[in-house]
């Protein structure tokens, strides 16, 4: 478990992270989200130890992590962003190099190498130098580097930045899997990414905390319309009166006209109205041709937009 108990940090007379409070519970993945500037990295550093809050604590399975820092630390595993190696080692002399700075007892530290190896799909490229990797394998050898040691927690920045989709892909279920016997905390600018992987997000921007929910609430949270999208053939432009046929729209917005001569809208309601039985009726009355019809969904990137911009009023 991590308890995040009122954390402060100043720079001088910046304050990069304004007395947030939160509690990541055991097994949980979470997502830590937040404009570039808005203190995540600080915040992800604190709980790491590397750099202390100026007020507040942090408990790391219940060790202060400015008290009791090295029992703390040893229940983290973290993968820094960018992907610093030591270019002339090995993978597997990287990844003992750091067993022996986790303090990996030396009977089974050859046992424990050879295991993270196998876990993180490293085996065919053990004996490869990491400056010849590709950047996938690189992201591999970080997060070897993390587990090293068996920590409870893993923190993971950016771990699919610069990755092809294969390489993404491959990221992402070693994530889902070490899921199953850690706790997550992950850094990304991908917001489909973090819903698709973490149970539970946190939005921290301008340094204060603005939202903590699991990506589907967040979602619902903040939808106030509910969005129908409709393709249409409308030769008469009678689009116009739509409106007022039908009292539940709130909004008619045009998307795009495409080339066949069809033109895209979203028509807006309540959140709580199905608009498409009543546009399949008044449209075919008004000789207003349907293409296509669907359903806006509502996405954590809607979410996280909003949620910022509200924060930022």
């Amino acid at each position: 478990m991590i308890e995040v108990k009122n954390i402060t940090k100043r720079y001088g007379s910046v304050t990069a992270v304004d007395n947030i409070s939160f509690t990541i519970n055991k097994g949980e993945i979470i997502g830590l989200l937040g404009p570039n500037g808005a203190g995540k990295s600080t915040t992800m550093n604190m709980i790491t130890g590397y750099i202390e809050p100026s007020e507040g604590e942090i408990l790391i399975n219940g060790y202060d992590i400015s008290k009791k820092s090295q029992k703390a630390k040893s229940q983290i595993g973290y993968m820094p962003e960018g992907v610093p190696l030591y270019s002339d080692l090995t993978v597997k002399e990287f990844v003992t190099y750091m067993a022996e700075l986790k303090k990996v007892d030396r009977k089974i530290r050859k046992e424990k190498v050879e295991k993270i190896i196998e876990q993180t799909g490293l085996k065919d490229v053990e004996k490869k130098l990491t400056r010849n990797l590709s950047r996938g394998y690189k992201q591999r050898v970080s997060m070897a580097g993390a587990l090293v040691g068996e920590p409870e927690i893993l923190i993971l920045d950016e771990p699919t930045v610069g990755l092809d989709p294969k390489q993404i892909t491959e990221i992402r279920t070693l994530i889902k899997e070490l899921g199953k016997t850690h706790t997550i905390i992950l850094s990304s600018h991908i917001l489909s990414e973090v819903s698709q992987i973490c149970n539970k997000v946190i939005i921290i921007n301008k340094g204060k905390l603005i939202a903590i929910d699991t990506p589907e609430n967040l979602e619902k949270k903040v939808t106030n319309n509910n969005g129908t999208y409709v393709t249409v053939e409308d030769t008469e432009n009678k689009i116009n009166i739509i409106k007022e046929k039908i009292p539940e729209i709130k909004e008619i917005k045009l998307i795009k006209e495409n080339e066949d001569g069809t033109k895209q809208y979203i028509l807006e309601s309540e959140a709580n109205v199905d608009l498409r039985k009543i546009i399949f009726t008044e449209f075919a009355k008004e000789n207003i041709t349907i293409f296509e019809m669907k359903q806006a969904d509502s996405t954590l990137e809607d979410a996280f937009m909003k949620l910022i911009e509200g924060g930022e009023k």
